[in-house]
């Protein structure tokens, strides 16, 4: 069950339509920062800043910065667009930051409602490999102590449930072979 009512918080597109009502000119730029390693865990990280005019831009005076990560699968938009998300999460902290709108976006508080689903998900993975990557997702998401400790124990009930299913039993038998 979500944590947060999202109707309770303004949505991106409602602060960027504030923000050209009294700035016509300004401008978002966005900048995708993701690193190969940010890759390597399926992560991307974007970078928005606000120009209220163009020679603000061209000047390199941003009125403000924001920076968002998303993580590619899961629920709802990662599914398909985390990099999309990303890049919207950005410019709605970057407009917050700005001074547009109060308080944290609705698509900011989605993302920590999504949060409730890291259980959720590794509860339904028999694989190690694949909770793992759950476990380091939910660690870069900011996952609370208590679920990557539970997420930690389910791993760690897998692993030793693998080293049990006889797989140390064959290689004791082949090292049994060769000695003859």
């Amino acid at each position: 069950m979500p944590r947060f009512n999202l109707a309770n918080y303004q949505d991106v597109q409602s602060r960027l339509n504030a923000l050209h009502k009294e700035h016509p000119d300004a401008r978002i730029v966005t900048e995708n920062l993701t690193t190969a390693s940010d890759r390597s865990v399926l992560t991307w990280v974007v970078k928005a800043s606000l120009y209220l005019t163009a020679g603000d831009q061209a000047n390199g005076l941003a009125k403000a910065t924001g920076h968002a990560f998303e993580i590619d699968g899961g629920t709802g938009a990662n599914q398909t667009a985390a990099l999309e998300n990303a890049e919207t999460s950005a410019v709605g902290r970057c407009l917050r930051l700005a001074g547009i709108g109060e308080g944290p976006s609705r698509e900011e508080m989605a993302k920590a409602n999504r949060g409730d689903n890291w259980l959720t998900k590794a509860d339904s993975i028999s694989d190690i490999t694949e909770l793992r990557r759950v476990y380091a997702n939910a660690k870069a998401a900011g996952a609370d102590s208590e679920t990557l400790a539970t997420i930690q124990a389910r791993a760690e009930a897998l692993d030793s449930g693998s080293k049990d299913s006889g797989a140390g039993g064959s290689s004791d038998s082949s090292k049994a072979n060769r000695k003859r």
